[in-house]
């Protein structure tokens, strides 16, 4: 197996080698090493079935179901898998790969605040919800407006969870903040700071409509590839909108 640097670029290595049926326990820890080093890894050449794929997510972790609600399109905007929650994915793999996509390492990104902003921000509390990209189907748009929300919240309840916190495996500290599913955040003594979730989701990239911020990282792919990208520390959202790809996050434990 030979691990590369993406020549030119800030993120990624290049695996090529790697043979999932065939991978030993030294192959898949190097591979985990070089994504939590690197923070995504593109494994060229690879032919897997459905079920191929999947047996590879398991050797990579435990695998939890994850299926976003169909009213919600994560493709259009910034986040990671299970930002819904206190307790993001580890790893996840997207495989075949098709469309470009856009990440953004926040622990990076954390370090590049302003000294302000991260006085600010170390100790603060974020809820994460879905009612900011929640798109209604056709029956939904029958229903009262309260009886709409309540129906989404109850799907999916808002949770909170400290917006800046210690990678599990890296040590890093990183910003849970993402422009898709962070819907407040509250300071130290409690008072909502819409000003703060704003200069936050700014300083990051996440509001910039070019895409040439310095944080943002374009990802592309060739046939045969599979990603595997450090979901802990990464948003991401597609270059552009398609049918989602297939997706498998787990919990490296």
């Amino acid at each position: 197996m030979r691990i590369t640097a993406q020549v030119g670029r800030a993120l990624g290595v290049t695996v090529e080698g790697f043979a999932a049926g065939r991978a030993t326990a030294a192959d898949i820890a190097e591979l985990k090493e070089a994504v939590y080093t690197n923070k995504i890894a593109v494994v060229k050449g690879q032919e897997l079935t459905p079920r191929q794929f999947l047996a590879l997510g398991r050797r990579l972790g435990r695998h939890a179901d994850f299926h976003l609600p169909v009213y919600c399109q994560a493709g259009k905007f910034w986040h990671s898998n299970r930002h819904l929650t206190a307790n993001p994915f580890d790893l996840s793999l997207s495989y075949p790969r098709a469309v470009p996509t856009y990440f953004i390492d926040m622990a990076a990104a954390y370090e590049r605040l302003p000294n302000d902003l991260k006085f600010e921000v170390r100790y603060a509390t974020a809820t994460y919800g879905v009612l900011r990209y929640a798109e209604l189907g056709p029956r939904d748009k029958a229903q009262k407006l309260a009886d709409i929300v309540e129906q989404v919240n109850a799907r999916t309840p808002p949770v909170t969870g400290p917006a800046v916190s210690k990678h599990p495996h890296t040590g890093e500290t990183v910003l849970h903040v993402s422009e898709g599913f962070t819907m407040a955040l509250q300071d130290t003594d409690g008072a909502d700071r819409p000003d703060l979730l704003a200069a936050l989701l700014r300083e990051t990239g996440q509001l910039d409509p070019t895409y040439q911020h310095e944080n943002i990282h374009l990802q592309a792919f060739e046939q045969g590839d599979l990603l595997v990208w450090d979901n802990h520390s990464l948003v991401h959202r597609a270059a552009h909108n398609a049918a989602p790809e297939p997706v498998v996050s787990v919990y490296d434990e």
